[in-house]
């Protein structure tokens, strides 16, 4: 009986996902596991493990389990008194009942996501848009159906990958429920996205993303401050910026390289290879490329890597999730990297 409990709530999650999708407690759908390129030089993502792509029948049997954990945590919420309200009294009590949940990861999440109203979800991992379009048409027509609160539904893509899909099949798929795509682009510098093994060009990262515009995705562009080191930051903020103004995507997101362990980069930096920019030299290199951004998108810092401080030792930038809206915030931007630069100088 504990087997086919456990069997009824049982579903797989990844463990990455963006910051604004946690920050949002959006539900975590596993699509795919790790990675298809998987040889990025900074990246310790995925590292030592397989890609695959879940069948649609997997996918489904995860969302029917997450189905049966709401219903169950509503005829408790009944039960108990509570109406079919959720709430921490209602959670205990399942977990009560079933103790599986004990040692379920996945059941502290989609409480969460109950608790904050249900309305987002996110794909995993690194490229559902590789899934063949009638799957991910199936599988999205299917999660809306079972979680008709769901208002948006998001997941990480490659420029590449969306430049190779037909437009009506971008179309299809965004159409079925697919509504924001987070794409890493990492630079818009040729040179450097060969460095750094991106399996990716400038001209992949605007085919990409002007495709995705094109289709209607709402699209999130992640750019790495730093990924050039002392040697080649200038052309990273330039060729960046041309990128982005290209495109014009509704979200720029920074996040300031770091080497990370088990990494190539770090290798490089430990053998004195790679000369990585001081504090001042980041916002340097920031400013060029936000003064070189002709963009209507809202540019983001909302991630602990945009570690700089203001006069008053708080954070430099607000990590909202929102960001700043360009161009009419543009200039404050570029006032509060001019604050900061003062106070390291």
């Amino acid at each position: 009986m504990e087997t086919q409990t456990a069997r009824k709530y049982d579903f797989e999650t990844g463990i990455y996902r963006p910051p604004s999708e946690g920050g949002s407690y959006s539900l975590l759908i596993r699509t795919t596991r790790n990675c298809p390129w998987n040889r990025c030089s900074f990246c310790s993502m995925y590292k030592g493990e397989t890609f695959s792509i879940r069948s649609v029948e997997e996918i489904k049997q995860d969302i029917d389990a997450i189905a049966s954990i709401w219903n169950d945590m509503k005829s408790f919420s009944w039960q108990l008194g509570y109406g079919g309200e959720i709430n921490r009294e209602v959670a205990l009590a399942l977990l009560q009942q079933e103790p599986v949940f004990n040692a379920s990861p996945g059941f502290v999440m989609v409480f969460n996501w109950i608790l904050s109203g249900a309305k987002t979800a996110f794909l995993q991992d690194a490229n559902s848009m590789i899934i063949p379009t009638d799957s991910l048409v199936d599988i999205l027509t299917y999660l809306r159906q079972t979680f008709p609160s769901l208002q948006r539904v998001t997941t990480y893509a490659r420029s590449k990958t969306i430049a190779k899909k037909k437009p009506e099949s971008l179309k299809r798929i965004h159409e079925a429920g697919l509504d924001r795509l987070h794409v890493g682009l990492e630079t818009g510098d040729d040179d450097l996205l060969k460095k750094v093994k991106k399996g990716t060009t400038s001209g992949d990262h605007i085919q990409g993303g002007k495709k995705a515009m094109e289709a209607g995705f709402q699209l999130s562009e992640y750019w790495m401050p730093g990924l050039g080191g002392k040697e080649m930051w200038e052309q990273h903020a330039r060729n960046t910026a041309r990128v982005m103004n290209e495109i014009n995507p509704h979200y720029l997101r920074s996040r300031p390289f770091v080497p990370a362990p088990g990494t190539p980069l770090l290798d490089e930096y430990d053998r004195g290879e790679l000369r990585l920019l001081s504090p001042v030299e980041q916002l340097a290199e920031l400013k060029l490329m936000i003064q070189e951004l002709n963009v209507t998108s809202r540019v983001c810092f909302d991630h602990a890597g945009n570690y700089w401080t203001n006069k008053q030792g708080r954070l430099l930038f607000s990590q909202d999730y929102e960001g700043y809206k360009f161009p009419e915030e543009k200039f404050r931007v570029l006032e509060l990297i001019e604050e900061g630069m003062d106070l390291l100088f």
